[in-house]
């Protein structure tokens, strides 16, 4: 008797090829507020205090 083959398939997300750093030890103490713009349109807006 034949054993049947498995085949098993996965897919990763894509792993960014670039990367960007913010240095919030290099921000005066405060509020402030991240904005990510694509083509001019606001894609990510988040807000952080020091």
């Amino acid at each position: 008797m034949k054993k049947k083959r498995k085949i098993l398939k996965g897919q990763l997300p894509q792993i960014p090829d670039k990367k960007i750093y913010l240095n919030v030890n290099a921000l005066e103490k405060g509020d402030y507020e991240l904005k990510i713009i694509n083509k001019n349109k606001i894609i990510k807006k988040t807000t952080f205090k020091k």
